[in-house]
């Protein structure tokens, strides 16, 4: 009985957790697009 009261639970964690991995995906390429913007600024006043 335990055993699948605590399955229960499991799913129903799942099911209030939303999927973030999409949101992480975007975040890291934001975060990559900076990055490379920072290095092409850097890069453009050590030429100079």
């Amino acid at each position: 009985m335990t055993s699948l009261h605590h399955q229960k639970e499991e799913k129903a964690n799942k099911k209030e957790s939303p999927e973030l991995i999409g949101t992480f995906i975007s975040v890291m390429m934001l975060g990559l697009f900076i990055l490379a913007s920072w290095f092409g600024v850097y890069a453009l006043f050590v030429m100079r």
